[in-house]
């Protein structure tokens, strides 16, 4: 037989009266169980070295080669579901049971286990409570003294089909606030307000694949529209965009992203002319509100989009003042020159790297030289040429950054009601060590912009460079809901807030989870070496430290000194005090 027989750390978990929840709304139960794989369980095991066996329906059995690192991997699980819970009503809540073994098993040929090692864990599993974690002693004895958390022993236990009683001891819940902070991850709410929307992305069906930027053109500026209505929850771009060329279930949709309505069409472009089709869905129903096309020439595209942001203001039946609806005009230009420059620019601004921020840079120069007069150009040439500082993608980083102020107070100048006109003067203030007028700035794009989501985590990153990181957490959390699938930075910029804190713990699981999200993150690695110090977890951190230097060999602590911007540069010592207690070298 092809089999290997060798000790492992088992993790088992189950879900609480699955059957019941399955039961009362088996689509909805799960898609939840979906998002919790995709953002807290699959994350937490890969991020504590486990090796996932199989999914038992509602459940999953994992390998761990420690018991540590289980054990670790399950408190991160159970804190995360304490956070998506909250909110929740009881009976339909998602829990967890888990239970961690030491012992014996067996490996088959195709990677399954069998054997008493995880027959034991899965007993384990079955004793503890909803949001509990039980171990066998044999596990208790590896982790009493390696990790902060408290254990009850709950005695002798005698296990279903188990030969001998097993001594099982329970991980103690942390009072509120103490403990291993969860591990944040989006949850949609249970009953999506009826006032809440998430715009596709426009499928492209113009038979020419160049023209994609186009399509997302139009649906960007459709959620930046509608993001300025206060009488509205708007999703971010960021997550509308995930489901970009999938064949979507829009009830699913609604549900993943915790929203009441969800708006989808298409483009189609061709020479001078568009045809628009949309379509307002209630995701809860599946039925129509709204559809209709729109053949109009290209010249007339601003007012196809002021025709569906109006349809939709009509259709949820919100009641908006002459101010609101000014200010959901589409912002425009009458250059179309211009315009398609924007939208290729604006495009290669996401993706965030190198040779993209610099074709984006061209393209934004383009656009603002072709119509002076349009905000948003200038908005996004101002974060390229910040994007440009920040990371030394430029030859001349500090004059990069003086012209991203110009760029900046110019969009701001021009339109200040823009959501990234004052997030972009935010950013290059930040970068210009400027805290208070950039706090200003970003605090007044999210007033104009309140589903803003970028302009949420702009004001977080301002107060956590002012000292203020307890603040900043609840901006960060905003920035998350507007946005479920955020962005990865978000959970460098919690980690961040965390370790100022002293929430080490926290910093760890939050910078774990971005490095899983963005492997090449060379400033993440950093952080969690010097969290790891302060923890006196030495090995790691220097891991995570050798591990930054292969992705940056050029790396410099000095360099980092000198841009990030801590209003009191004692807070950017402490960051340095981490790997120092490492016996890091402060290179």
């Amino acid at each position: 037989m092809n089999e290997t027989r060798k000790i492992a750390a088992i993790l088992v978990a189950d879900v609480v009266g699955f059957s019941r929840l399955a039961g009362a709304d088996e689509d909805g139960t799960l898609a939840n169980l979906r998002a919790l794989r995709r953002d807290l369980t699959d994350p937490a095991v890969a991020a504590h070295h486990g090796r996932l066996v199989k999914r038992t329906g509602d459940g999953f059995i994992v390998e761990f080669r420690s018991v540590v690192d289980a054990v670790r991997c399950a408190i991160e699980i159970q804190n995360g579901m304490v956070e998506r819970n909250a909110g929740v009503v009881a009976d339909k809540r998602i829990e967890f049971r888990i239970g961690v073994h030491l012992g014996d098993v067996v490996e088959e040929a195709d990677g399954d286990l069998m054997g008493d090692g995880v027959n034991i864990a899965a007993r384990l599993e079955g004793i503890a409570d909803p949001g509990g974690i039980c171990l066998s002693d044999d596990a208790y004895r590896q982790v009493r003294d390696k990790v902060k958390e408290h254990f009850s022993d709950l005695g002798e236990k005698t296990l279903k089909n188990i030969a001998r009683p097993a001594r099982v001891y329970s991980v103690e819940r942390a009072p509120d606030g103490a403990g291993s902070a969860p591990l944040p991850a989006p949850a949609a709410p249970v009953e999506p307000a009826h006032s809440s929307i998430a715009v596709l992305p426009f499928a492209n069906m113009s038979g020419d694949a160049e023209q994609e930027y186009f399509a997302d053109g139009i649906s960007e500026d459709i959620i930046t529209a509608l993001s300025k209505l206060p009488q509205l929850f708007v999703i971010a771009r960021n997550s509308a965009f995930t489901f970009k060329g999938k064949n979507v279930n829009i009830g699913e949709v609604g549900r993943s992203l915790g929203v009441r309505h969800v708006l989808e069409g298409s483009v189609r472009k061709s020479g001078g002319r568009v045809r628009i089709t949309a379509q307002l869905i209630d995701a809860t129903t599946g039925g129509h509100l709204w559809a209709e096309r729109f053949d109009r020439e290209l010249t007339d595209i601003f007012a196809v989009q002021d025709d569906v942001t109006s349809h939709i203001v009509s259709a949820l039946a919100l009641n908006l003042s002459r101010s609101d609806r000014q200010s959901i005009a589409a912002e425009r230009t009458d250059n179309q020159e211009a315009y398609d420059s924007f939208l290729r620019g604006r495009e290669l601004w996401w993706r965030f790297s190198n040779e993209a921020n610099r074709e984006a840079e061209r393209l934004l120069r383009r656009a603002t030289a072709l119509d002076p007069g349009f905000a948003p150009a200038f908005a996004f040439l101002a974060a390229t040429l910040a994007n440009a500082y920040a990371n030394e993608w430029g030859d001349n980083p500090a004059e990069a950054l003086e012209e991203a102020e110009k760029a900046a107070r110019q969009a701001v100048k021009l339109d200040e009601r823009y959501p990234y006109a004052l997030w972009s003067l935010a950013m290059t203030l930040s970068w210009r060590r400027r805290n208070d007028e950039s706090l200003s700035a970003a605090e007044r794009a999210i007033a104009f912009n309140p589903n803003f989501s970028d302009g949420h985590s702009m004001v977080g990153v301002g107060l956590h460079f002012a000292g203020r990181s307890a603040e900043a957490i609840a901006f960060f959390d905003r920035a998350m809901a507007l946005d479920p699938h955020f962005n990865s930075i978000v959970l460098y910029f919690r980690a961040q807030a965390a370790y100022q804190l002293g929430r080490y713990d926290e910093a760890v699981s939050l910078l774990k989870r971005r490095i899983l999200r963005n492997p090449e993150t060379d400033a993440s690695r950093v952080l969690l070496a010097a969290t790891l110090g302060q923890l006196g977890r030495i090995d790691e951190a220097r891991e995570a430290w050798r591990e930054a230097l292969i992705i940056n060999p050029a790396y410099s602590l000095e360099r980092r000194r000198n841009v990030l911007p801590y209003k009191n540069p004692a807070d950017y010592e402490r960051f340095v005090d981490g790997l120092r207690k490492a016996g890091l070298p402060e290179r």
